[in-house]
This record gives structure tokens, C-alpha cells and sequence, in this order.
């Protein structure tokens, strides 16, 4: 049977149709640039092509990235700071390699526009879609898909960058319209690839019992003074909850302020991972209910809570709310046979990660954290050998031996967050003695939490065991770092710690 064809007829009425249309849609993109070109607007002429240059490869827009970085107080502005940064790059992509050459329509006429207004150096690339107005959607879009407040900081200004490329007379108004939906639907194609804080599921929560200390009434707040942002986010605390008692000391007097206020009614704790770590092992023999104020460098077991601000903690000491968490526990503890047993809230480890912790922190006071880290990771790796060890009975080479409280998922291409954090279950990551390891344990970063290679392995058990080990041994704890004897045991207790955590809406 031959297929169907088009008459004639319909031919000649759909071409000039669609040729009308055409022409209608340039006569008023025309119409627009001329109204433009042809008003004055008091203020813009100093400005918006100072503006419009700034713009130039991005520069403004990374300038506001390193900005909110700088400036917000919590993780949310840093992953805003990020995601704005990686929207503009996938709309850059998507502008240089598809649209600039699938339309290739000239510039408006320069003239046309006063001088004042006009660029030093026109653009010579074709003028359909606009780039800069692209850029400026996406990185805006992508900031408040993790930021509602600093999205809207930014949203002006992107408009105004728009507005610019229209008014010193490099685009026509169709041009910036089209680039910034091309860059509001980059912003919005990254997050269906990578989800925003926001569109991952909320962590495991079974409920837990504690008392409601509105304005933080019978809560002692202990605070490490040389813990990352502590002593701001202490200033902070006092003002949220006014009731409460914030006491701030030094590193060596945290163990005796945390027993004494362990006596009230509930644990407050200002201060990196370790200072938590403290604090959750005073709550859970004391059993009391834990607060956990964000100040450290990382801050990963309050971020896994759900809990990035100091208003988040506020609000569920107001209302009452607390859930239950896992206690990683291992045996013999840092003092040894005769001591108590050690606790962690996020994760174990043996092999190149105590010396990197160590390594890191002696560099973070001098050059900051994420430099240190890197540094850090070049020493350690470089020259090391593996460690040798039984694990689970079997003797072996390892580089890694990684036990996290809890399953951590991804949060696009590395290991992040924890879903679950009563799971009952320890995440065991292993990196296999050999050479190179450096791309072993990029091998492991890369390629999930739940795989085995000859390189590297990943497995969930309820119970660790380690022999073999040389005493003195370094092994690192939630950042902590201590050294063992010749055997290790490595298990959880299933919800023995209560935290105060705002309720998911």
C-alpha cells in the first residue's frame, strides 16, 4: 500500500502560513530591541555594560560562587555555591556545542544603540541563544534548587545580566529569552542526574523520647573552642535558645564538662565529629537525649541528621522531637584492655586514613581544612606500604579498611550521605594490599558502596573481627585517631542513642 501525501493545496497554505508567522515574531523581536535602543533608563548607562563584561567566560558568576561559599554559614550554601557552579557548565556545554550552530543568526546592528551603551569588544559569535543569558539562568537556577534564600539573592542579578545583552545591543530579546530557558532546563537536567539535598529520601527515624526545653530550658550546651566555626555558632545558640546554659572550653577540659553536664535533663554539644563523638558516648551511658550543634569543619553525622543550621536543632528542642540512631562500637577501646569500649557515630578505620587524619590536622590551622586534606593525601600515599592484618579470619595485605555506622549512599560520584541511620548494619569497605594506591582507592570511590573487584570490596556485616595487627597500630574514629593492640572487634548497638532532629514536613 503507498503512503499517503500531502496535496498540493495543504503545501501552499502551511508554507506561507508559517513564513507569516516567521516574519511576525522578527518584526516585533525587532520592534522590542528598537524600544530598548530607543529609551532612556536613568542609571543603566554606568552600569549594565560593566555588568554585561563582568559576565564574560563565567567570572562573575564563579566570583558569586566563591562568595556564597564564603559567606553562608551551613553545608546548603556551599552545595548551592556548587550546583550553581555545575549548571552553568552544563548550559555552556550545551549553548557552544548545539545552539550556537543550530541557528546561526546574525547580530543586531550596533548603531542602532547609543554608543555610551555599546561593548569595547563586540561579540563575533552568532547571536542565537544568547550565552550569557544562559549562564546566568542556569547558575541562578541551580543556586535555588538548593538555596531558596540565596537564590533569591542571585535572581536579580541574573536578570540584569539578561537585561544587559539586550540593552548594549549584542542580542535580540528572543535571543536572551531562549538562552535562559536553555539554562533554567540545564539546571533542572543536572538535577534529574544528580537530586538536590532535598529529593533524597529522608534519613531513618524511629522515634525516640525526649523532653520538650522550649527556648532550651535544662539544656547544658557544651562547646569546643577550637573547633572549626564552634565559637561563632556558640553566639548563635545563645541567642536561639536563651534558657540555656552554653559553656565553652578547651579540648583538654571537654571529657569533665560534658560528665558534669551530663546530670541535667539533656546534652548539648557544639563542635566537630570527635566533640560529638564525646558527647554521644556521655548520652548513651548516661541515656540522655543528645543536641547536636553544627561547628566543626565536616559536621557529617549532624548533616546525615537532617541538621545543618543552629534554628534546625532550635526547633526540635522545642517541640520534643528526637529520633534514634546506631552506636558503632569497637573493643578493646582508645585506653586499651582496661578501659571502655570505643564508640563511633560515622566510621572506623585502619590503614592510610589514620595517618591521612593525622596528617591533615596538623596542616588545617595553618593553610584551612580542604587544602590540608589534600596535602595530606599526597603524603600519606605516597611511598606507604600496606597494612597486614586477619580480617574475619583470613590473613592479608590492605590499604583501607573503611566501617561505617550505617550504609553511606552516593551523592552524585562519591560515597555521602547515610539514609539510614538505624540500620542495625556496618558498611565494610576493604582496599586490597597492592601497588598503586592511589587508583585503588579512586577504584573504590568510584565504583559504589556495594561491589567487589580484585582491588577492592564492600560488604554489610553486624560484627568486624581484626587480628594480626602490630601492636601501636594507628586507627582513626570519627576523625579521632588512637592505636591498638594486636586484635580489634567491631559491632553496633542497635539504637542506643537518642538526638534531638526536626521532623521531616
Amino acid at each position: 500500500m503507498s503512503s499517503p501525501r500531502t496535496s498540493p493545496a495543504t503545501v501552499n497554505t502551511t508554507a506561507p502560513a508559517v513564513a507569516r508567522l516567521r516574519g511576525w515574531l522578527q518584526e516585533r523581536d525587532l520592534a522590542v530591541f528598537r524600544s530598548v535602543a530607543d529609551r532612556h533608563w536613568p542609571g543603566a548607562d554606568p552600569l549594565l555594560p560593566k555588568l554585561s563584561r563582568s559576565a564574560n567566560h563565567g567570572l562573575l558568576w564563579f566570583g558569586a560562587a566563591a562568595g556564597i561559599a564564603a559567606l553562608g554559614s551551613s553545608a546548603r550554601s556551599r552545595r548551592a555555591a556548587l550546583r550553581g557552579v555545575a549548571s552553568l557548565a552544563v548550559a555552556s556545554a550545551a549553548i557552544n556545542t548545539v545552539g550556537k550552530g543550530a541557528v546561526r543568526r546574525e547580530r543586531p546592528i550596533a548603531d542602532l544603540v547609543p554608543v555610551v551603551r555599546q561593548l569595547k569588544r563586540q561579540p563575533i559569535t552568532t547571536s542565537f541563544p544568547s550565552g550569557h543569558a544562559a549562564s546566568a539562568a542556569a547558575f541562578a537556577t541551580g543556586v535555588a534548587l538548593e538555596s531558596k534564600g540565596w537564590g533569591a539573592v542571585v535572581a536579580p542579578v541574573a536578570l540584569a545580566v539578561a537585561a544587559s545583552r539586550v540593552y548594549t545591543g549584542v542580542h535580540y530579546p528572543s535571543d536572551v529569552l531562549a538562552g535562559a530557558a536553555l539554562g533554567v532546563g540545564a539546571a533542572f537536567a543536572l538535577r534529574g542526574v544528580v537530586p538536590t539535598r532535598g529529593q533524597l529520601p529522608a534519613p531513618g527515624r524511629p522515634p525516640g523520647e525526649a523532653p520538650a526545653l522550649p527556648a532550651g530550658k535544662d539544656l547544658v550546651v557544651v562547646v569546643n573552642q577550637e573547633s572549626g566555626t564552634a565559637t561563632a555558632t556558640a553566639s548563635l545558640v545563645r541567642e536561639a535558645l536563651p534558657a540555656a546554659e552554653v559553656v565553652e572550653v578547651p579540648p583538654e577540659e571537654l571529657s569533665a564538662a560534658m560528665e558534669k553536664a551530663g546530670r541535667g535533663r539533656a546534652l548539648g554539644v557544639c563542635g566537630g565529629d570527635g566533640t560529638v563523638n564525646l558527647a554521644a558516648s556521655v548520652a548513651a551511658t548516661h541515656g540522655m537525649p543528645l543536641a547536636v550543634f553544627p561547628g566543626g569543619t565536616l559536621n557529617h553525622f549532624a548533616y546525615d541528621l537532617g541538621i545543618e543550621t543552629v534554628h534546625d536543632t532550635a526547633t526540635a528542642l522545642t517541640a520534643g522531637d528526637a529520633i534514634k540512631v546506631d552506636l558503632g562500637r569497637f573493643r578493646p577501646g582508645p585506653r586499651g584492655a582496661d578501659g571502655a569500649d570505643g564508640y563511633f557515630l560515622n566510621a572506623f578505620s585502619l590503614g592510610v586514613y589514620p595517618e591521612l587524619v593525622r596528617t591533615r590536622e596538623h596542616w588545617s590551622p595553618r593553610i584551612g581544612g580542604w587544602p590540608a586534606g589534600v596535602l595530606a593525601a599526597f603524603h600519606v600515599l605516597r611511598g606507604r606500604r600496606p597494612l597486614e592484618a586477619e580480617l574475619q579470619g583470613r590473613r592479608r595485605p590492605l590499604w583501607l579498611l573503611f566501617v561505617g555506622n550505617g550504609l553511606f549512599q552516593r551523592v552524585g560520584p562519591a560515597p555521602g550521605r547515610r539514609h539510614n541511620l538505624a540500620d542495625g548494619l556496618l558498611d565494610v569497605r576493604v582496599v586490597h594490599g597492592g601497588r598503586t594506591p592511589a587508583l585503588r582507592l579512586l577504584a573504590a570511590a568510584v565504583a559504589g558502596p556495594l561491589t567487589r573487584s580484585p582491588a577492592h570490596a564492600a560488604v554489610r556485616r553486624r560484627r568486624v573481627r581484626i587480628g594480626g595487627l602490630a601492636p601501636g597500630t594507628p586507627y582513626a574514629y570519627d576523625g579521632e585517631v588512637a592505636h591498638s593492640g594486636t586484635e580489634l572487634t567491631i559491632d553496633k548497638l542497635p539504637e542506643a542513642l537518642t538526638v534531638y532532629c526536626p521532623m521531616p514536613t
